[in-house]
């Protein structure tokens, strides 16, 4: 895995809402922002009940030496997103310069973009990146309502009837057989959404028949199938048990405990942070992108970065040996 470890100081220099609940926060970073290409990620040192944390964000495109992000404001959030919306003008922070593992390929006769909710934020960039060298894109952005939708107006004008918008509100979800049937065979696809978003583009890219390597795709936050509520857990050879809460992560709630952890993307991407399940009582809802359908079903192991147990509890094994 790849790490940016290149931390600037930043400013706040603006911020605004362009949709309901969304807030853009632009940073003017010391000593400039290196070139980076859509699908970049920043890390941003945030405080959560008066502890230090790191949470990543999608960089938008923005001014010179500058970086911008955008974040909804989730309900059960873990603190990220209610630390970002606490943000004021001249406020700074800590940020890394922009790191990609959502790199466009540029090797594709024709794109589908595809978005949902506040998974817009990598696929905007690439609109922008994709329109501005004249390559053939489609794209298809889907939200609850029309309201909930950042970057609508900007995306009408660069893509015009290339641009589908679905309000599920409205009653208009996207055919996903139907738009990948359009794309060329050799063409790609590019995905951000939530978790059920993805599990869906997948299943309609294996039905085409389609190679998944054509298919990028990021999960954003942690969502997942079931409401976030509290699970309590053991870790086999400590002696330390936690309650999970619903505003944190099992990895969270174990770093809290003064367990040591090896983690890296937390976004449920790398594997590297999951645990064992030696026994458990509730079910597990999985919310990474690493391990397979087929892995998930068995039940073994959970990503602790973003997985969750569906209340109950469990004794996990971290690799510990005394």
């Amino acid at each position: 895995m790849r790490n940016a470890t290149d931390w600037r100081t930043a400013r706040v220099a603006h911020i605004d809402e362009p949709a309901a609940d969304v807030r853009r926060v632009v940073f003017d970073v010391t000593g400039g922002v290196p070139p980076f290409d859509p699908g970049s990620h920043t890390n941003i040192r945030v405080t959560i009940g008066g502890q230090g944390a790191i949470r990543t964000y999608t960089c938008l495109p923005a001014g010179r030496d500058q970086i911008a992000i955008a974040v909804k404001l989730h309900p059960q959030s873990r603190g990220g997103s209610r630390f970002i919306w606490s943000l004021m003008p001249g406020q700074e922070v800590e940020l890394t310069a922009p790191e990609n593992r959502f790199e466009l390929s540029w090797r594709a006769p024709e794109y589908l973009l595809l978005a949902g909710g506040i998974g817009i934020t990598p696929i905007y960039g690439m609109a922008q990146a994709l329109a501005a060298r004249g390559q053939k894109v489609r794209m298809h952005y889907g939200a609850q309502s029309r309201a909930a939708m950042p970057f609508v107006e900007d995306l009408q004008a660069l893509l015009g009837d290339r641009l589908t918008l679905h309000a599920a509100d409205q009653g208009q979800f996207i055919d996903l057989d139907a738009v990948i049937a359009e794309l060329p065979p050799s063409g790609e696809a590019y995905v951000c959404g939530p978790l059920g978003m993805l599990e869906a583009v997948k299943a309609a890219w294996a039905r085409a028949g389609r190679p998944i390597s054509r298919l990028r795709y990021e999960v954003f936050g942690d969502n997942g199938k079931f409401a976030e509520l509290p699970f309590e857990v053991s870790v086999m050879n400590t002696g330390i048990s936690v309650t999970v809460r619903p505003d944190q992560t099992l990895l969270g709630a174990l770093q809290e405990a003064g367990v040591e952890m090896i983690y890296d993307c937390q976004r449920g991407e790398c594997g590297l942070c999951a645990v064992g399940l030696v026994t458990r009582e509730g079910e597990i809802d999985h919310r990474d992108v690493f391990f397979s359908e087929e892995e998930k079903r068995e039940g073994h192991r959970m990503c602790s970065c973003v997985s969750r147990l569906v209340g109950g509890c469990a004794v996990i094994d971290i690799g510990y040996r005394p």
